[in-house]
Parts: structure tokens; sequence; C-alpha cells
């Protein structure tokens, strides 16, 4: 299964490139027309409540997934410590979204440095969610090691391959489903993916789905739309492929 979209939809800026005479009201309609997924990012800074993703529940497709960036509370401000209070308000305020929330990714601030009982405690409160999978973006090379690789192995959690240009991707998979966020290789959050570039994706993913991975991407350089175009050029390569 390969499930391609962009990280988040609702953004002002698209309004005049990608949402050209759609009212506001549709955009999600629209949006989940083009794409089998969405990641939601704005869940990083807010949290939803539960009658904002029942409404997005109603608004797409039976088979539409939706990726959630968990709030930045446990990661960021506890740094992963007493994590099941934290896991338990996520689970319960995505209730609403039912079969369509695939994934839930765990973003790591990049001053956080490997601390493999906190990992371990985190992976324990994980438990608690078993519904849904899981993915992690680590942001600081302490983490990327064949000590970590083995312990998200073991509880068949995604480490998220994270291309940027501010900070370093963990090429590395850990479980048989495999987490891309492509933020913008030359300018973070901003430059558009060349076909060779997306072109090197491809035949990366037509691999890992050969080998009965499911397979998610969702591009993050929406600061100059280049997002949803992106993610329809890398969708067209892999019907070709």
């Amino acid at each position: 299964m390969i499930f391609i979209g962009s990280s988040g939809w609702s953004y002002q800026h698209w309004q005049n490139c990608f949402y050209t005479g759609v009212a506001r009201k549709d955009w999600l309609k629209f949006y989940a027309e083009r794409f089998s997924a969405v990641e939601v990012n704005g869940t990083f800074y807010r949290l939803q409540s539960p009658a904002t993703f029942k409404k997005w529940f109603d608004e797409t497709p039976a088979t539409f997934k939706f990726a959630l960036k968990a709030n930045r509370y446990l990661t960021h401000n506890k740094k992963l410590l007493d994590p099941e209070p934290s896991v338990l308000i996520e689970k319960n305020h995505a209730v609403a979204l039912g079969e369509k929330l695939a994934v839930v990714l765990w973003q790591l601030p990049g001053l956080l440095k490997k601390d493999l009982p906190r990992l371990q405690g985190f992976i324990d409160a994980l438990q608690q969610w078993p519904e849904v999978r899981h993915s992690i973006e680590f942001r600081h090379v302490s983490w990327f090691d064949d000590e970590v690789a083995a312990k998200l192995a073991q509880a068949e959690i995604a480490v998220c391959l994270s291309d940027a240009e501010t900070w370093p991707m963990w090429d590395r998979v850990t479980s048989n489903l495999v987490y891309i966020r492509l933020h913008g290789h030359a300018r973070t959050y901003a430059s558009s993916y060349s076909n060779p570039e997306l072109a090197y994706w491809a035949e990366r993913i037509t691999q890992w789905l050969n080998e009965g991975r499911e397979v998610h991407v969702y591009f993050d350089n929406d600061a100059e739309c280049a997002a949803p175009f992106n993610a329809l050029a890398l969708r067209a390569m892999l019907d070709v492929l």
C-alpha cells in the first residue's frame, strides 16, 4: 500500500496556486479527491477537538487516511518523560477519526540526544495505542545507531525518513511501515524537488512496496506551494513504474 500527500492542506498561501477558484470550506474535499492521505501538521501546535476530527472524517472518502503529528507537549516540553498520560490524551482526541487514522508521527526536538531508558519508557507507553502505527522522527544524530533501531524494530515502530537541508536524515527502515517526510532538500520547507530527486524516491518506494511494506510519503515543502505538485508528480511516477 502506498499513501502520498502533503503535510497539511489548509495553507492560505495555496489559495492562488493549488486551490484556485475553490472555496476555502471545500479545500479538504478538493484535496482528498486528488490524494489518498494527508499528514496533519497543525496538531503538533494545538490539539484538535474530537468534533473537528469527526468533521474531517465525514468530509473525506472511505479509503482516505490521516497521519497525525503528535502534540509537542510530550516530545518537546516533557522530552518523553512521564509519557502515559500524554499518549492517552492524543488517543482520546483522535478517536473520531476511526479507521481513517493510519499513523501517528512523534517528532523529537533536535537538541534531544540519545537516551535509551527514556525511549523505552515512551515505547512502552505507546502500547496503550495499538490500533494505529507509530513513527518517530529523530533529529539528533546520536540516535542513529543499531541499538535504537533494534528497540524500534522489536516494537514495530518506524523510523521517519526525514529529508531536509537543516537537519540530518536517518536512512533506516525498522518495520513493515516506511514513513517519509520530504521537507525540501535544498531549502527546508520551501524548495521543490526536481524530477531526478523524485525519481530517486520513486525507485526506493517501488522496492519497499515489492518487499510488502506499507509506505507513507508526505511533502512538507509548503512555503512556496511545491508540496502538492511534488506529491502529484511522485504519484504519477509511481503509476508508471
